[in-house]
């Protein structure tokens, strides 16, 4: 198949019932942009399996071919940043809400979104890494210029054998850092360590009603969760200690007082990957091809023909995939 016939993800609604297929469509189908890209692998986040199972509502446009992520080679472009044959990717900006995303063999989208491909990675690798990867890497970003270090003390992460948190932490005990992981399978106790985990602790200590004020244990931290356990964390962040925020797997509420602010200075910086400016993204993904082991980004990353993306949205949602998954597109 070529520019006239190719294969993507559709998901459409009728009478507010959602549908996904897969489908033909051709370049005319595909939305306005300068950049066109010939896409050769893509990914899953959790926003990616919100939106094809419908448990949320991500999709702000109908019909919409989902995929947040997409690695690629330039095919055509009015950009004069790119040019044809240019390896590029690209995260969020809407894609897969707004605009067609990456589930699909071709993609148009607008020059500023993308980024050229760092060139110590492979277009797999990068999706290996993707939105998750590349969040979690601001979230690390955000630590630092708060003046979070390793002599501080430990750094915990939430969610730790999922996408962002496998990451964090492999680039957090790199860095020097103690790093504490906190997670829901016991299971995965060995994983997390072999990532660089100096402890792991079950998610429930941090997930129901805790004080408003605890007993300070870590220096930083990185959450994926929201909610109760969003607020334990903070409850027990060191004094001067910052903690990025950056998922809702426990949902969207934020039950806390203001007491480990006013009385032990902390900071709560909040992380938004979807419409960073392209100087953020380009540091981010600088930082990640000097920090980021690609053995342990490897280890963590499992492979996937595309037709299996809507076997795997529900397991996302049920907290069942480790790591990371990369799509061949191509």
């Amino acid at each position: 198949m070529g520019l006239d016939q190719f294969k993507a993800l559709m998901i459409s609604k009728d009478d507010g019932e959602q549908s996904v297929n897969w489908e033909t469509i051709g370049e005319a189908d595909l939305m306005p942009g300068d950049v066109l890209v010939r896409v050769s692998h893509s990914t899953m986040n959790y926003k990616d399996g919100l939106a094809i199972t419908g448990k949320a509502p991500v999709i702000r446009r109908w019909p919409m071919i989902p995929g947040i992520d997409l690695a690629g080679v330039v095919e055509t472009s009015q950009d004069s940043e790119f040019s044809v044959g240019d390896k590029v990717l690209v995260n969020g900006w809407g894609l897969g809400e707004t605009h067609f995303g990456g589930y699909a063999e071709y993609a148009r989208v607008q020059g500023p979104w993308l980024i050229h491909l760092p060139r110590e990675f492979t277009t797999s690798q990068a999706m290996a890494i993707g939105t998750a990867g590349y969040t979690a890497m601001l979230a690390i970003l955000a630590l630092e210029s708060h003046g979070v270090t390793p002599q501080n003390g430990p750094v915990l992460v939430t969610g730790a054998a999922g996408g962002v948190g496998s990451i964090a932490i492999a680039i957090l005990s790199r860095l020097g850092f103690e790093v504490t992981a906190s997670t829901g399978r016991p299971e995965e106790d060995s994983y997390l360590k072999d990532l660089g985990a100096a402890t792991v602790i079950d998610r429930a200590e941090l997930s129901e009603p805790g004080k408003a004020l605890a007993k300070e244990r870590w220096a930083g931290a990185i959450d994926v969760a929201g909610s109760h356990t969003l607020a334990n964390v903070l409850s027990q962040t060191k004094y001067g200690g910052t903690v990025a925020a950056c998922g809702l797997a426990q949902g969207m509420d934020l039950p806390i007082s203001v007491a480990p602010f006013i009385l032990r200075g902390i900071t709560l910086a909040g992380i938004d990957s979807v419409m960073a400016p392209r100087s953020k993204r380009v540091d981010a993904w600088t930082r990640m091809a000097l920090d980021l082991d690609t053995g342990k980004l490897e280890a963590i990353t499992t492979r996937y023909p595309i037709e299996q993306v809507t076997t795997l949205a529900p397991e996302i949602l049920a907290g069942k995939v480790r790591g990371r998954i990369v799509f061949d597109v191509s």
